[in-house]
Formats: structure tokens, C-alpha cells, sequence
């Protein structure tokens, strides 16, 4: 009788740890998880190399940034209040054709999300705030 509950304990505490273990490492996971990200100055004026020119949003070159743009709004960095056929403001592409600018409206006049893809790699650097105002104040 002693043998059959010390088994029994034995499989409940090991049982306990592994699912404390489960759950570690899930919550851990969950931490990690990357989000979109903010760029510093100098990486942001890396991306703007020789003379930057607007495109259209109907041009067929155009970098895929819709899925970035879900992103930016699940981590509140785009407020879900504007419609999406307002979202876009310009599009800048540089003379070497390496990176795109896009500009995102906010709630705030002359405030930008900037998100810059690197059409080489097919695929976002991160997303600056541009302050306008602050700019040429």
C-alpha cells in the first residue's frame, strides 16, 4: 500500500513539473514575440540615398506593405479610426530604387508613420515617426 501511493505521488509531481515547464515556456514565447520596429534617425536617413521620388500607389513595382500595416495597427502604432483608403499619404522611392517610403496618415496633422521597406530583400526595415511640424518649426 505504501509502494502504490508513493507511485501515485510520484507521477502527480511529475506530472505538475512538466506542465509547469508547458507553461514557462510558453509564456516566454509570447514575450519574444517580435513587432514592428521603430527605426532610430541614423538608420532612417541611411534609406534615403541620392534624390527620393513620389510614386503612385497604382504602380505595379509597388512593395506589398499591407501586412506590415496589420502589424503597426495590432502593436497601436496606427489607430484602427482611419479608413484604409485614407491610410496612404505618399509613397517615396529612391534614385538607386533600394527603398521605399511609405506614408502613413495619422490623427495628428503633419504627423507620419513612415514604414521603410528594402525592395532588394522584398521585405520591411521598420517604421519611423515623422513630426513635420517639428521639423520645419
Amino acid at each position: 500500500m505504501t509502494m502504490h501511493h508513493f507511485l501515485r505521488l510520484s507521477f502527480i509531481v511529475l506530472f505538475v513539473i512538466t506542465a509547469l515547464f508547458c507553461v514557462y515556456f510558453i509564456i516566454k514565447k509570447q514575450r519574444n514575440k517580435k513587432g514592428p520596429k521603430l527605426l532610430t534617425q541614423e538608420k532612417y536617413n541611411s534609406t534615403m540615398l541620392g534624390k527620393m521620388t513620389e510614386i503612385t500607389t497604382s504602380d505595379k513595382n509597388i512593395f506589398n506593405f499591407w501586412p506590415y500595416i496589420s502589424k503597426l495597427k495590432a502593436a497601436k502604432v496606427i489607430s484602427n479610426k482611419i479608413k484604409e483608403s485614407q491610410l496612404v499619404h505618399k509613397i517615396y522611392r529612391n534614385s538607386t530604387d533600394d527603398f521605399e517610403h511609405i506614408l502613413l496618415s495619422t490623427e495628428k496633422e503633419n504627423h507620419f508613420v513612415v514604414i521603410v521597406a528594402n525592395r532588394n530583400k522584398k521585405k520591411t526595415i521598420g517604421y519611423y515617426i515623422q513630426d513635420l511640424d517639428g521639423l520645419y518649426a
